[in-house]
């Protein structure tokens, strides 16, 4: 394990001048056992991964709107240590397991991107990995492309 934590520690702000390409970490030992990044930036161009609910011991609050609100503030911590903010983002996903919880995401998204109007779109899924989640979340965004002013909250 010490050689994995190594790797992964290496992977945090891995950037290859090559390619322009900059890999943001979570810090998860499953992005090394499956290879993925929790984003990617690519000149101004920023892709978040599938982002679920779930807090750093695990856990996940069972109500959606606060599930949705933890998918977002993982996207925007990563979107910040790609130099970006919600306020780039251009395209979300969100993925549900029923479309009974679509109101607790309308909600939560309309505060965060009610002025950056981002394109969207909801689907209702059979299944997430983790049944205790309720939603997954993933963003697209072009930093530098939003207003700076505006936080969305």
């Amino acid at each position: 394990m010490p050689g994995q934590v190594q790797r992964l520690a290496a992977l945090v702000a891995y950037s290859d001048p090559m390619s322009d390409r900059q890999r943001i970490s979570s810090g998860l030992p499953y992005e090394l056992i499956v290879g993925y990044s929790r984003a990617v930036r690519v000149h101004q161009h920023v892709y978040v991964s599938g982002t679920t609910p779930q807090w750093p011991d695990g856990s996940v609050d069972p109500d959606p709107e606060r599930q949705v609100r933890r998918c977002f503030e993982i996207i925007e911590k990563a979107l910040m240590e790609a130099g970006g903010s919600l306020t780039d983002v251009v395209r979300t996903r969100i993925y549900l397991t029923s479309a009974s919880d679509v109101r607790a995401v309308e909600k939560v998204h309309g505060e965060l991107f009610g002025d950056v109007r981002p394109a969207n779109s909801t689907v209702v899924v059979a299944a997430l990995l983790n049944p205790s989640w309720k939603v997954e979340i993933e963003a697209d965004a072009v930093v530098g492309s939003g207003d700076r002013e505006h936080t969305g909250s």
